[in-house]
């Protein structure tokens, strides 16, 4: 399969809120790459994509309302190859289960503790017997060759400070689900800007192990997880409706919300002064509110 050379481009647009105080934020744009394929999911995919030349399609995992999942169905129905989920916990009919459903996905369901077992030696074993000529991507399209396909990210964003009137920038800010993304612009940036992550799930989801694992220094990571993966509040929801009437951009609860709320709480901390130029990379997500309910 492949070799795919589609490399979307994603739009570095100014970011103005009131609460900013006079830090200057652009937010880089990857829920706008392309209406299916969306957000930081098809980045983490390549390197993957890559490794699988020689097989004859995908197969990988995720919960109802993967992201990533719906990322690698699109592209399977997009560029013609076959592609298998195999699924957290018991079924049930998401929306985002239906889009896997259209795209010509295969699912698997392995209840809660078949999925709990993805990180054990013999995992994949069987599910290689049943699926010789499919090449196999960790959860989330994780891992270093996951992170350093969304390396090209810095190389994107650096390209369009110019037109923001920008010579240069401080840092970045992200979401961190992972840390898969996070750890590649670290990678990219070679200690060149530190990369701030706000943690989409809390502590023991292991995302400063697995960043620890792919990168040494240039990088911070902090909670945004509001009580635990996609636990929401009304102060988080107000701020996602606020923040989109204000300046148009739209928002998800799970990472995204999360991750900008935890921006202006450090600045209200005084974390970053007037005058910081910060870059905040919209991970993409989107797809996942139709199945949001509160």
């Amino acid at each position: 399969m492949g070799p795919f050379d589609w490399l979307p481009h994603a739009p570095l647009e100014p970011l103005r809120l009131d609460w900013l105080k006079g830090v200057e934020l652009a937010v880089l744009r990857l829920d706008r790459i392309d209406p299916l394929i969306s957000g930081n999911k098809w980045f983490k995919l390549t390197g993957h994509l890559a490794q699988a030349l020689n097989a004859r399609g995908i197969i990988s995992l995720g919960g109802a309302y993967s992201n990533h999942l719906h990322a690698l169905a699109a592209a399977g129905k997009r560029f013609g190859f076959p592609t298998v989920g195999l699924l957290r916990g018991h079924p049930q009919d998401t929306p985002t289960i239906q889009d896997l459903k259209a795209f010509g996905m295969q699912l698997h369901w392995l209840g809660y503790g078949g999925y709990r077992a993805r990180h054990e030696p013999g995992f994949w074993r069987p599910w290689r017997e049943q699926y010789p000529d499919l090449h196999p991507v960790p959860e989330g399209g994780g891992g270093l060759v996951g992170a350093i396909g969304c390396g090209v990210l810095v190389e994107q964003a650096r390209a369009q400070l110019p037109a923001l009137g920008w010579a240069d920038y401080d840092a970045w800010w992200l979401a961190a689900g992972t840390g898969t993304t996070l750890a590649g612009l670290v990678l990219a940036e070679a200690g060149a800007h530190r990369v701030y992550g706000a943690m989409a799930v809390p502590d023991d989801h292991g995302v400063a192990k697995n960043v620890d694992a792919l990168v040494q220094g240039g990088y911070e990571l902090l909670d945004g997880s509001r009580g635990g993966f996609a636990k929401v509040d009304p102060v988080l929801l107000d701020f996602i409706d606020a923040t989109q009437q204000a300046c148009g951009l739209p928002l998800e609860p799970l990472y995204t919300g999360k991750a900008l709320l935890a921006l202006k709480t450090q600045i209200e901390a005084g974390r970053f002064t007037a005058g910081t130029r910060l870059i905040f990379v919209h991970t993409g997500g989107l797809q996942g509110n139709r199945g949001f309910t509160g």
